[in-house]
């Protein structure tokens, strides 16, 4: 920098002798801003990663906690000085909220709960399929008199809206004719809807991992209603707005979730204690849980978009999705496989 500076000042009186020296100083300080920017590029427009990267973290994406733990994407992410932010979220909906509120830049949904928001207007596109997961069924108590989808017309039924498990439960309902009129929606988030089931406050409960399998272990409870085929997928969101403007560092964050994702495969006992530990939960409950979940995955096409889109009909039917939103359209415009098939291809 001070060589430029020499370099310019015997130049500019060589060449402009004429001119003043305030205009000839202004004209410095700019070329040499320029000179510096171009310099570091880690400053100014030129860089292409944030300052910031705010991610979520979830029980029901084991995934995301190997990567929080490990530390693998504040590693890949150092010399760039960008600065990786954790979120707890508690489920779908959840996630949806902090990505339209831009608490997060990457959220951890289920497919069918990531349709809800798109069609509702939040910008997100679904880039990546962090597990396969059996992670939602109905269930009752040990003692219930309820065997069937049927027997919960005028029953109590916890769920948590825009979730996998509440959409699972609108879908059962429709599947032997119902609806959500003919039962009594108690609006709880999972660990308290299991919660509520376990004291009697509920009938029944659309579950979610790990809380489901807790109460199934620890105390009974039976899964009455169970079809994996309901369950869309467990799907990794980024804002619109932040994949347009930093897409390497989207690609980034998917070459980091893809490191944690083959770890978690090739290391089931330590991917076990990882989610033991920021569960809190007992061995028996996470083995039940990684039991329910496939990590084999990550690409994300037509397979999720034929299960959310067979959601999306239901929720329209429901009046979740208004009238007039063309599910199809909505869930091609979702689903968004450019970022996982570049890293697929490296």
């Amino acid at each position: 920098m001070k060589k430029n500076k020499q370099r310019y000042q015997k130049y500019k009186r060589l060449k402009f002798p004429h001119l003043p020296n305030w205009l000839l100083e202004i004209t410095l300080i700019f070329c040499l801003s320029i000179l510096g920017s171009c310099t570091h590029p880690e400053i100014g427009q030129t860089s292409n990663h944030p300052k910031i990267i705010r991610l979520d973290y979830a029980y029901y994406n084991p995934v995301s906690l190997v990567l929080k733990n490990k530390g693998w994407l504040e590693e890949d992410l150092q010399k760039s000085q960008v600065k990786i932010e954790w979120v707890l979220s508690q489920g779908s909906n959840k996630a949806l909220e902090f990505l339209n509120s831009r608490s997060v830049d990457f959220g951890s949904t289920a497919g069918a709960a990531a349709l809800i928001g798109k069609a509702n207007g939040n910008p997100i596109k679904s880039i990546y399929v962090y597990s396969k997961p059996e992670w939602t069924a109905l269930v009752t108590q040990s003692n219930s008199k309820i065997r069937s989808v049927t027997d919960l017309k005028g029953k109590r039924v916890a769920a948590t809206r825009g979730t996998d498990p509440y959409i699972f439960l609108l879908r059962a309902l429709n599947e032997f004719g119902l609806s959500e009129k003919d039962i009594e929606l108690i609006q709880l988030q999972h660990a308290d809807g299991r919660a509520a089931l376990e004291k009697g406050d509920v009938d029944a409960w659309a579950g979610l991992d790990p809380q489901m399998a807790k109460t199934e272990l620890e105390n009974g409870s039976h899964l009455f209603f169970r079809k994996p085929e309901y369950n869309s997928y467990g799907v990794l969101n980024v804002r619109e707005e932040f994949a347009k403007q930093y897409p390497d560092s989207v690609e980034q964050v998917l070459k980091s979730y893809e490191k944690a994702r083959q770890w978690a495969r090739e290391n089931p006992q330590e991917l076990k204690q990882i989610l033991i530990k920021e569960s809190n939960l007992s061995d028996a409950v996470a083995a039940k849980q990684l039991e329910r979940t496939d990590l084999s995955n990550p690409n994300i096409g037509p397979a999720q978009k034929e299960v959310i889109i067979a959601a999306g009909d239901v929720l329209k039917k429901s009046g979740v999705i208004a009238p007039s939103v063309d599910v199809v359209a909505t869930v091609n415009e979702l689903i968004d496989p450019q970022f996982v098939e570049k890293i697929a291809s490296k």
